[in-house]
């Protein structure tokens, strides 16, 4: 892989992987559009780590918490202020878990095409758009019961089509819940941990084992990329989610997907 690919590369996934636009997408279009080999699953999942650490350190206090009551509900048997969460976040990994493990060489063989990421990027901006415009947007991330937290989960598991938006996604059945636009991005953030986690870990078991003749260098750097760039972007995005919506992202997303289906990239 060339220097300034996964230089490119990386820095793409940290500025996406938060924001309802798809990160899979870019990781896949970009090669296309500049003409570069693809970069291949390994480097993806690097580069995923990278986020996944990014979101740990932001996030740092919240979980310290969260880890705290979650241990304290197992010990004690008694669920007490924010250790629910823990268990939501477990409960909506379950989906994308089972379905991830049962479509995995069906996603890698015929899922990562263009035309799929243009259809899947235009309805599910639609889709967050609608969401954004009539949800109630009167919970919070700590106020989900069951039935929400499987719905969640089981919209995480769209995600695996590349154009959809794992944070985008679940973001959007948050407000179709009632969710305040940023309760749904934290919850979205959070839910996210475990499923790059498991994702990244069996990636990297792979390469250690299976795999040879890996681009260490390109991946770590991707990675080192990806992690300044996205705690970024969280900082950011939380910040500013309140004041601007979510359809300056539905905008952008019906663009790339015209223009994708336009000039037949």
């Amino acid at each position: 892989m060339e220097l300034s690919q996964a230089i490119t590369l990386g820095i793409s996934q940290g500025l996406t992987e938060f924001l309802p636009i798809s990160s899979s997408a870019h990781l896949i279009l970009l090669p296309i559009i500049m003409d570069w080999q693809d970069q291949g699953l390994a480097f993806d999942v690097a580069v995923h780590v990278g986020t996944l650490i990014s979101i740990i350190i932001y996030f740092r206090q919240t979980l310290r918490k969260l880890l705290a009551d979650w241990i304290y509900s197992i010990y004690f048997r008694q669920i007490i202020d924010k250790g629910k969460l823990v268990w939501d976040i477990i409960i909506g990994t379950i989906p994308v878990g089972l379905i991830a493990l049962s479509i995995n060489h069906y996603y890698e063989l015929h899922l990562r095409g263009p035309l799929i990421i243009a259809i899947a990027t235009i309805i599910f901006g639609l889709l967050l758009g609608c969401a954004d415009w009539y949800g109630k947007q009167q919970r919070n991330e700590y106020q989900l019961k069951l039935k929400d937290i499987i719905i969640l989960g089981f919209a995480e598991a769209i995600a695996l089509i590349p154009g959809t938006s794992r944070s985008g996604i679940t973001i959007t059945a948050g407000l179709i819940l009632g969710l305040s636009r940023s309760s749904s991005a934290r919850f979205s953030f959070l839910l996210s941990i475990p499923v790059i986690t498991l994702a990244g870990g069996l990636k990297i078991f792979h390469l250690i084992y299976v795999e040879s003749n890996t681009d260490w260098f390109a991946l770590i750097l991707g990675a080192l990329l990806s992690f300044i760039s996205s705690y970024l972007c969280i900082h950011l995005f939380l910040k500013s989610i309140e004041r601007i919506g979510m359809w300056p992202f539905v905008i952008y997303r019906l663009i790339l997907g015209v223009l994708l289906i336009r000039f037949n990239i």
